[in-house]
């Protein structure tokens, strides 16, 4: 099979709107609520835990496997696993089946870099895990964690713990667009109407 059906098939399997088709089996367009977003977060709030980490599960093996599948078949080269990361993570973040409208490729890039890069998946699920708890916004940890990577793959690529040149490239590309699609919450972090995670209480 040639490189350019496999990248397209990266693509066709990170296009798979998850959290969209979870929300519709329950009558709901995850759209039209909270954020308008179809990502596990606004999944999460709108319809409960457990579906919110489902949809972050599938997203994030989407991703993996993407990558798995495409660095099996194109040899010892990093480059074709890192086209297909380029593809999949595009295929979630703009799926044609939505009007190229899809989510903001978080939990997709998780899985694509426990692929390529596990140990900088460590470093930046830290950053996330200290930003988090003191903030209450996921949409600021989540930009503070993708911000800490390329630093993260540098400094393992300097120590020699894993990571190349590509990698490092890679890693700055797909940084800069998290944070570009988490623009608007920027705006309302810095307007003060962002919202925060509340835990809910019983009652």
């Amino acid at each position: 099979m040639s490189s350019a059906i496999l990248i397209l098939l990266a693509f066709l399997l990170g296009s798979i709107p998850t959290g969209y088709l979870v929300a519709r089996a329950k009558g709901i367009d995850i759209r039209q609520c909270g954020s308008g977003n179809i990502g596990a977060t606004n999944v999460f709030r709108t319809l409960g835990k457990p579906l919110g980490i489902f949809v972050f599960v599938i997203d994030a093996l989407k991703g993996f496997a993407a990558v798995g599948i495409v660095a099996h078949f194109g040899g010892p080269s990093a480059w074709p696993g890192i086209l297909a990361a380029v593809a999949v993570i595009a295929g979630h973040n703009y799926t044609p089946w939505l009007g190229f409208k899809g989510g903001k490729g978080i939990a997709t890039s998780a899985g694509v870099l426990v692929a390529l890069m596990p140990w900088a998946v460590l470093i930046i699920a830290v950053v996330w895990f200290l930003v988090f708890p003191f903030s209450r916004y996921v949409s600021l940890a989540s930009i503070c964690a993708a911000a800490a990577l390329p630093p993260a793959v540098g400094a393992l690529w300097f120590a020699g713990a894993g990571g190349n040149a590509p990698l490092l490239g890679f890693s700055v590309a797909i940084s800069a667009l998290a944070i570009w699609r988490h623009r608007s919450n920027i705006g309302r972090l810095r307007n003060g109407t962002e919202p925060r995670f509340e835990r809910k209480t019983p009652g």
